[in-house]
């Protein structure tokens, strides 16, 4: 059996009197992204900190490539890519400055500058200073310079907030290529859209707590309802019904209506994770 890249136990943290996390216990093996998902303040952010050597838990325990967080082991660090929402690039410095200098700091002596921008699409803007980039642009040198050194372990916070669609797709599907190179993932984010997507497993969190965790469709099966929507043309109009499978005489009423000359589409219907989340919190994604 694959060892967890990632293993956390009990984890606990507090702002003052403000427990942020509340004794979470998780894992992620190589290859695989969890995707925490959750609303703002929830503790995603403050989880990734400890995982990273910014915070000190309060108390549990947790390893990343088998070796304990607490002891700010070099070794560590030198494996593992960080992107966090704060943008800490060197303004004056060109794209390719950036990615070299930081390529550096690891004693990578000839690092794959040139083909890393071209994966997030930034190749043509190497030698352009970085204070001339957009947002995303500069979202996506935060992303590029998480890959650098070929990490086993990527620790993402929400690497697509506030970005546009196209964008925000490029960077999914850079994260997805870490994922295939057997990187293991911790993505934070509050965007259902995303965790649905890129994730293998999801984390629902909230204050403090992981409140499920499983695959998306296993959560859709568990606490969603299977049903088909149904639209018929009604005269000039447009009818609907819903249908729940799990309802006795569903098939034959479903049948019924996949025969009718007046059927226009018949689409199935699953609850989305926003759903789900709401209905195991009493609160939406978005706060």
């Amino acid at each position: 059996m694959t060892e967890p890249a990632i293993n956390v136990e009990d984890l606990r943290f507090s702002y003052g009197d403000l427990e942020a996390v509340k004794g979470i216990s998780f894992d992620v093996k190589p290859g695989e992204i969890l995707g925490f998902l959750g609303p703002n303040g929830a503790g995603k952010s403050t989880t990734i900190k400890m995982l990273t050597g910014q915070v000190t838990p309060k108390s549990g325990k947790a390893q990343v490539l088998g070796i304990d967080i607490a002891a700010d082991d070099p070794n560590l660090q030198a494996q593992i890519g960080v992107c966090f929402e704060e943008k800490n690039l060197y303004l004056n410095m060109s794209a390719k400055e950036n990615l070299d200098f930081y390529a550096s700091l690891f004693g990578i002596k000839e690092p794959e500058t040139m083909e890393i921008l071209r994966r997030v699409g930034l190749a043509e803007r190497a030698k352009d200073r970085v204070h001339s980039f957009s947002k995303g642009m500069r979202q996506r040198m935060m992303i590029s310079r998480a890959f650098i050194n070929k990490p086993k372990v990527l620790f993402l916070d929400e690497p697509t907030d506030g970005l546009d669609p196209v964008t925000s797709a490029s960077i999914r599907k850079t994260i997805k290529e870490e994922a295939d190179r057997g990187a293991a993932v911790l993505l934070t984010t509050h965007d259902m859209f995303e965790a649905d997507e890129l994730s293998d497993r999801i984390a629902f969190i909230n204050d403090g707590e992981i409140v499920a965790l499983d695959t998306a469709e296993n959560l859709k099966q568990k606490y969603g309802t299977r049903s088909v929507k149904v639209r018929l043309r009604e005269g000039s109009g447009v009818r609907e019904e819903h249908i729940e499978l799990a309802d006795e005489g569903s098939s034959a009423k479903l049948a019924e209506l996949a025969a009718s000359p007046d059927l226009l589409t018949i689409h199935t219907e699953e609850a989305t994770l926003e759903a789900i989340f709401i209905e195991l919190t009493g609160r939406g994604l978005k706060g």
